[in-house]
């Protein structure tokens, strides 16, 4: 390779100044792998991987590089479109392949959010080749001559050939019909993993579609009696039903024969699931990777290899929330290489009842399109609706299909834990509270809302100034969340005498901690159970019938109080629990959940515009949608903010630590506050150090305007 093909470069000096010649390569031994594991044309993967950025030679390219670069207005340069002139340099056979791999890796190929796809420019622009092919006859030699370097067959290709090459792709984009492109997922997945690995001298093929070794899931206990049973079945699903502490996990996981993805529904829960399998599975080869938006984190101590293979494809097991996979039902960008990822894998969807009535929708739809994808798909729940317990069985393919398994009566009796009491008011809180630090108790109260969880946390620390006291919810910048998460597993787990833990609903699904006594707000009967799982959790043959008290507070009468539930839901649920420190018996608890949940509320979503639906792609190959679709849709934590300390130091930062500065926050709670917004990295809103605490995170109250410490920020 000459030096003159070093100083072509893929990217700019501020985003690493890696050459083009590198780039390519290492995109084409990834995509070559990928499709063989997928059985997929090798050749045709390499080719196109070859050529999907080769555009970038164009002079015009190279000069938006310098850190001089200032574009004229309405200036545009697609380097997908200047690659797609060289599609002549492949059979013919293969073009229609390369088209899909190159056309569409960055943007859809129409109706692009900011017009700027194939098919948008060549509508909008008065002669978009020409205006890609400026000084082609430069710069198209230098391509030609990088590409035989890579080891390509080659002939010099004409301005007219170009042409020719581009008005192929056009056509053929443009007549593409509803599907999904394997070929353009498989070249996404490459090239995002190849960008990421660039520091590496080589590519790290031998960490991808490793087949995970789950031998260790085999062991067994009377303890935990879903280890007793038997997983080998020949039906390609599962449904298990058991409460917390009954072995479900390994059971899951031994239903497994191939690559995982684990789901659970919250951070706090992912972060701990992520770091069992990660033990567990110590010294096998398996690549065990954590899939959300602060998966940093929990790798920031590891290996720099580790954290950036978070998010690649072929991993041996992914731990995620549900949100990362609902990109498929919407067709937000990069879902092809997500169902590539998926294709054929086993799909373990823990706690899906515990979502809300939008996730149970959105969940059902994964299932049909992980079933389409050839899935073995593992459900397992410690409570849900027989109703939706059917849906989920219809959608499978019924007990044909299904390995289904429940616990008998007699052993659900040994799974008692609880004594509950009903609380008439939050006046009756304090009271109760005072009684079990003086036992010397370790004491978990939990709330609904966030600021209920702070104003609490405030009226605690305040009358219990010497008991050990923190607030954990969802509303922290993610560096402090992480260390709250330790310290609450680490230490006010394990403390001796009396603590006090204020916390949201963050801790109720898979969160290792085991308190003495539990006081909390109504919340529909399914997360109660969840919730309940905190307290006397530890199962052993000593703790199997003693009793732990937990405290539930009657609902409020006002419906936006209750929030983010439906009061007659909580209403229902309130009704039905027992009381005066009676047992919550596990073989009741289905019995009582059917009871609130006596129809199938699914939240009446527009699906008008889903990628897939009734067993059928709902859009055509080749496009993608906004990612604003799918986040309105879940209204979940879908935006971020930094305080106004943190600004600078996020604007300086790479995308690492700027995810540890990062607050997750519901869109509509900061959006309309006029608030600045920084236009890099998660354009997170700016608050005011006034709206951050330390103890308490994000006080929404203060994020406003007149509070910040300068002018500039106005």
């Amino acid at each position: 390779m000459t030096n003159r093909h070093e100083e072509i470069l893929a990217k700019s000096e501020r985003n690493g100044s890696v050459s083009l010649y590198q780039h390519l390569k290492d995109v084409a031994e990834l995509a070559v792998v990928i499709a063989r594991h997928e059985g997929m044309d090798e050749r045709t993967a390499l080719l196109g991987a070859l050529l999907h950025d080769i555009g970038k030679t164009s002079t015009v390219f190279q000069k938006t590089l310098s850190s001089a670069f200032r574009p004229a207005p309405h200036f545009v340069f697609r380097h997908e479109i200047a690659s797609l002139f060289f599609l002549s340099l492949v059979e013919s056979s293969r073009r229609d392949a390369v088209v899909e791999m190159i056309a569409a890796h960055h943007k859809s190929v129409y109706q692009d959010v900011r017009e700027l796809g194939l098919l948008d420019l060549d509508e909008s622009m008065d002669d978009a080749c020409t205006v890609h092919a400026k000084d082609f006859d430069v710069w198209s030699p230098t391509a030609i001559e990088i590409l035989a370097s890579l080891g390509m067959e080659v002939h010099p290709v004409s301005v007219e050939e170009a042409q020719a090459n581009y008005d192929y792709a056009v056509d053929y984009c443009a007549s593409r019909p509803l599907g999904c492109s394997a070929w353009k997922g498989l070249l996404m997945a490459a090239d995002h993993m190849a960008s990421a690995m660039e520091w590496k001298q080589e590519m790290p093929t031998d960490k991808i579609f490793v087949k995970p070794d789950l031998h260790f899931y085999d062991r067994q206990s009377e303890l935990y009696p879903l280890s007793l049973i038997p997983t080998v079945d020949s039906r390609q699903h599962t449904l298990v039903c058991a409460p917390t502490g009954a072995g479900k996990t390994d059971f899951l996981l031994r239903r497994c024969r191939g690559r995982v993805f684990y789901t659970l529904p919250y951070q706090a829960s992912i972060n701990a699931m992520y770091d069992r399998i990660k033990h567990d599975l110590r010294g096998t080869g398996a690549q065990v990777c954590l899939l959300h938006a602060a998966s940093s984190l929990k790798v920031a101590d590891g290996k720099i290899e580790e954290r950036i293979m978070q998010r690649m494809v072929g991993a041996s097991v992914k731990v995620l929330t549900p949100h990362q996979m609902a990109s498929v039902v919407y067709g937000i960008k990069g879902y092809e290489a997500m169902a590539l990822d998926l294709k054929g894998c086993d799909i373990i969807l823990d706690e899906i009842h515990t979502y809300s009535n939008t996730i149970q929708a959105i969940v059902l739809r994964i299932i049909d399109i992980l079933v389409a994808l050839g899935c073995r798909i593992h459900v397992g729940t410690a409570t849900m609706p027989s109703l939706l317990y059917d849906e989920i069985l219809r959608r499978l393919g019924g007990p044909d299909k299904v390995y289904q398994v429940k616990l008998d009566n007699s052993t659900l009796e040994t799974f008692n834990r609880h004594q509950l009491y009903k609380l008439s008011s939050d006046d009756d809180i304090f009271q109760t509270v005072d009684s079990l630090v003086a036992q010397g108790q370790k004491v978990l109260l939990v709330c609904n809302q966030v600021k209920r969880a702070q104003d609490l946390y405030n009226q605690v620390a305040k009358r219990y100034g010497d008991v050990p006291t923190m607030l954990i919810h969802s509303r922290f910048r993610r560096c402090d969340r992480s260390d709250l998460e330790t310290t609450l597993t680490s230490e006010y787990n394990s403390m001796p005498g009396a603590c006090i833990v204020v916390s949201t609903q963050v801790v109720e699904v898979s969160l290792d901690i085991s308190f003495d006594a539990m006081i909390t707000e109504c919340a529909p009967i399914d997360a109660l159970v969840q919730r309940f799982g905190r307290v006397n959790r530890k199962r052993t043959r000593q703790t199997i019938g003693h009793y732990k008290p937990v405290y539930v507070v009657a609902p409020p009468d006002d419906k936006d109080e209750a929030l983010p539930y439906t009061l007659d839901v909580l209403q229902r649920t309130f009704d039905v629990l027992p009381d005066h420190g009676e047992l919550m018996e596990e073989r009741q608890v289905q019995s009582m959940i059917d009871q609130v949940y006596d129809h199938l509320e699914l939240e009446d979503i527009d699906f008008s515009g889903v990628a897939y639906c009734d067993g059928h792609w709902r859009l055509k190959e080749l496009w993608h949608r906004a990612k604003s679709a799918l986040l309105e849709a879940l209204d979940i934590n879908s935006a971020v903010c930094v305080t106004e300390s943190d600004k600078q130091a996020y604007l300086d930062a790479d995308s690492t630590a700027r995810t540890k500065m990062e607050i997750p926050v519901s869109y509509h709670a900061i959006a309309h506050r006029q608030l600045n917004q920084i236009d890099q990295g998660s354009r997170p809103f700016v608050i005011p150090d006034k709206a951050y605490d330390q103890a308490e995170g994000l006080l929404i109250d203060e994020a406003q305007p007149t509070n910040y410490r300068t002018y500039e920020m106005l």
